[in-house]
């Protein structure tokens, strides 16, 4: 089945050049007096490497078959980041390069979709949004309370974004995990 460029989507996988693609992040562009293309992020399936692409807007790729399944998080060590499917309790060890973004969210027993295209395990999608401790966050500064004031904190994963001053450390927040912002207090 053939995909046109423009339809091309994160997470998708397509074959071009004899190796198949994980679609990473697309951006359509329309330069100018020039004609418009889509600039294209994606990952190999055969090198495990990333690499940007330039597309004609009405290029033609074929698309492959791909499945999500649900697995939940269980552990971080050594040897990489190790999930469990939840219906047939099968261990899953993946490398650090497949999570990209998702390791700054992932806490124990938490359920992501893990993307598999011919068998093997090639991305892995946290939930929108994830519940984490703050483990680091300085006190605000008195008198500083004008609007939206924010402040750096480190959550439980290592990840630093932006709080509100009033969040303190051991509190736990939702984070966005789409855009790594701040939603609330859980």
């Amino acid at each position: 089945m053939a995909v046109i460029a423009n339809d091309l989507k994160k997470g998708m996988a397509v074959k071009k050049d004899g190796d198949i693609f994980v679609v990473l992040g697309t951006v359509h562009r329309t330069p100018g007096n020039k004609r418009a293309f889509v600039q294209a992020t994606f990952r190999s399936l055969r090198s495990g490497q990333s690499s940007d692409h330039r597309l004609a807007s009405d290029d033609r790729l074929e698309s492959v078959s791909v499945s999500r399944d649900k697995w939940e998080f269980s552990y971080h060590d050594n040897t990489g980041y190790t999930f469990i499917n939840p219906e047939n309790y099968e261990n899953l060890t993946l490398a650090p390069e497949l999570l990209e973004d998702a390791k700054d969210f992932l806490s124990e027993n938490m359920v992501c979709e893990i993307l598999f295209i011919e068998g093997k395990a090639v991305s892995v999608e946290p939930p929108a949004s994830a519940i984490l401790k703050v483990i680091e966050s300085p006190e605000g500064v008195r008198g500083d309370s004008a609007n939206n004031v924010m402040k750096v904190a480190k959550l439980e994963t290592g990840l630093q974004l932006q709080v509100p001053l009033f969040i303190k450390e051991g509190e736990l927040i939702r984070v966005d995990t789409r855009e790594k912002k701040y939603m609330g207090r859980a």
